[in-house]
């Protein structure tokens, strides 16, 4: 069984993440990749069908949750000098973004394959997303 790059970078910080859940944390961090790449994927598919103009709320909301969930993972890979507060908006926003992306792509779901991919790889950061934060205090 391979060991993922997220779980094994945890697992060798040389400090101690002051009393996070690192289950929570990984499964995080994993959830926002899979997201950002799922958005990513979702809108250039938006953009090949053929009425992109009906989809522009959907192509906008999957590159903004895109964006939220790379900038998520990424700070949730920075321990040293953490600061939860950030840590928390952070985590929060991408849960935010990720439910308006799931519910835009929803919309869509019956006629596009490729949103109802989308929609399930954001319901699955929003609730990564929400564990963690329960998990902050």
């Amino acid at each position: 069984m391979t060991v993922s790059p997220v779980k094994e970078m945890l697992r060798t910080y040389p400090a101690d993440l002051g009393g996070v859940d690192r289950e929570a944390m990984e499964r995080c961090i994993e959830e926002c990749l899979a997201c950002m790449q799922a958005c990513t994927a979702c809108a250039d598919a938006c953009l090949s069908e053929d009425d992109p103009g009906s989809l522009r709320k959907c192509i906008r909301t999957n590159t903004d949750c895109a964006d939220v969930c790379d900038t998520t993972a990424r700070v949730l890979s920075r321990h040293t000098e953490y600061d939860a507060n950030i840590t928390r908006a952070v985590v929060q926003a991408c849960a935010t973004v990720c439910k308006s992306c799931g519910d835009e792509c929803a919309r869509h779901a019956g006629m596009h394959e490729h949103c109802r991919v989308c929609a399930e790889a954001c319901r699955r950061c929003e609730e990564a997303c929400n564990a963690l934060l329960a998990t902050l205090g």
